[in-house]
């Protein structure tokens, strides 16, 4: 795609709340586009809710864009404390910018003060749909003369500021992902732009900080799509250039309703917590409404290239925790010694060597998704085994004590050499195959199945071994 002036993409947050994997699809979608176009992503913090915004959760959302490696090019921890407030990357520190621009639509009509109180308001709503229209709001302070705003501010009132949305008008835009879209003015109805506290609207500071920052691109959820109208008409009465918008769907769980904490765990915090790699999330979140050319496993630095607007669907996009797992394993599987033994260094005992540990993870990498599943196998060569389970019971009582004593005996003279201690045992009992080997993983690791055998024997402490063998073989 060419473009007349440098790119310029964003991803606008509020902190009230852990990053959830809907915002970072966004916040990825945002980064890939500038990095394609070899522009700048900016991140905003849209703290203007200052009962609900808190310092912990920016610095737990930016945590986490970092961690998934969505690193921003200028944000709100690259401003000079002395800076300005155009220059500043948090809405909360951009009063005066918005309080310039209240002023401008003012001086030029376009704003009027409000008293409508929040029942009046609820009243007025009600009755419209009663009578089957669509619910807008009716006008009522409009056409306020000068003196009658006076008194009611004289007397104490506060008033909210509505936008005068212009009567009759057609406004049309492009949504680079959804197509031509169309809205009629008589509509959407005078909206409020600055609280009757005083702080600046989401439709308002939203619009007006996209400008003035020179975003060139607007990527974001479909349920922003109703605003878009509104902004176009701000930043067009304020002679401000409006970027592109483009509209994603969202995303779903299972059942098709959006994607909320009834679904499982959907924020990257819980997901980082339960071990999931970062790189997983990445790609599972690359395909979630966007159809990539490569279907297999992407590096992030790869992704770019692969990103196209042409190929965002606008069909709800299902969060499938299966496919998380799938790139999971992938994760996993690409994963350096080096990382792994970070990932599971929780786990693992403090007393092992560094080459014991570094041969246990990569060997028990194949069988484990998250950290929590090496927990048995960390049990298996450095700890004591559970009691084992009604079916792994069954497999030794079924094996009987005379295998056991010869396994024991094989493992006095060949130790944890398994293709020496199973032909010795083959030729005391008979046994070959699943009916040799498998009470024999049973009786060392408790499970039926799991990680290569003769690598774990090797893990395991000798004493270990012939504890595990003899206390069957009584």
């Amino acid at each position: 795609m060419r473009m007349s002036a440098p790119a310029v993409t964003r991803f606008a947050p509020s902190p009230t709340g852990a990053l959830h994997l809907g915002n970072v699809r966004t916040a990825l979608f945002n980064f890939l586009l500038a990095r394609r176009l070899g522009g700048k992503w900016l991140l905003r913090i849209e703290d203007t809710d200052l009962e609900r915004s808190s310092e912990a959760h920016l610095q737990g959302l930016m945590q986490d864009l970092r961690w998934l490696g969505l690193g921003w090019d200028a944000g709100p921890d690259a401003v000079d404390a002395q800076a300005g407030p155009r220059a500043q990357f948090r809405q909360s520190l951009r009063g005066p910018v918005y309080v310039e621009f209240f002023a401008r639509l003012q001086a030029q009509g376009l704003a009027y003060p409000c008293f409508c109180s929040a029942l009046e308001l609820e009243l007025s709503r009600k009755a419209q749909l009663a009578a089957g229209r669509p619910p807008r709001y009716a006008g009522t302070c409009r056409e306020l003369s000068a003196a009658a705003v006076q008194a009611r501010v004289a007397q104490g009132a506060r008033p909210a500021l509505r936008f005068r949305v212009p009567v009759g008008r057609e406004l049309v835009f492009e949504d680079f992902v959804r197509g031509p879209q169309r809205f009629a003015s008589n509509d959407i109805g005078d909206f409020i732009i600055r609280r009757a506290d005083g702080a600046a609207a989401f439709f308002f500071c939203n619009a007006v900080d996209d400008a003035l920052m020179g975003v060139t691109e607007v990527l974001r959820g479909e349920d922003h799509l109703t605003n878009t109208p509104r902004q176009i008409m701000l930043l067009q009465a304020l002679d401000l250039q409006a970027p592109r918008y483009g509209h994603l769907s969202l995303l779903t769980g299972d059942d098709g309703a959006p994607l909320s904490k009834r679904h499982g765990s959907v924020s990257v915090r819980e997901l980082r917590e339960r071990g999931f790699m970062p790189q997983a999330i990445v790609n599972q979140l690359f395909r979630l409404g966007h159809a990539p050319e490569q279907e297999g496993w992407l590096e992030l630095a790869q992704m770019p290239q692969q990103f196209h607007l042409q190929r965002l669907g606008r069909a709800p996009a299902r969060f499938d925790e299966t496919q998380l797992v799938h790139w999971q394993k992938e994760a996993v599987a690409r994963a350096d010694v080096p990382m792994l033994l970070q990932w599971l260094q929780p786990l693992l005992p403090a007393t092992a060597d560094t080459e014991h540990r570094r041969a246990f993870v990569e060997l028990v990498r194949a069988n484990v998704v998250v950290p929590e599943d090496a927990r048995p196998w960390v049990d298996v060569v450095f700890g004591e085994l559970p009691p084992p389970g009604d079916a792994e019971r069954q497999l030794l009582a079924e094996a009987g004590q005379a295998f056991f004593v010869a396994a024991a005996a094989a493992a006095r003279t060949h130790g944890a050499d398994l293709k020496q201690l199973t032909a010795e045992l083959r030729s005391a009992t008979g046994r070959k195959g699943a009916a040799l080997y498998m009470p024999l993983r049973v009786a060392l690791t408790g499970r039926a199945h799991g990680p290569e055998l003769a690598p774990l024997l090797q893990l395991i402490p000798p004493a270990a071994v012939q504890r595990r063998l003899e206390a069957w073989a009584h």
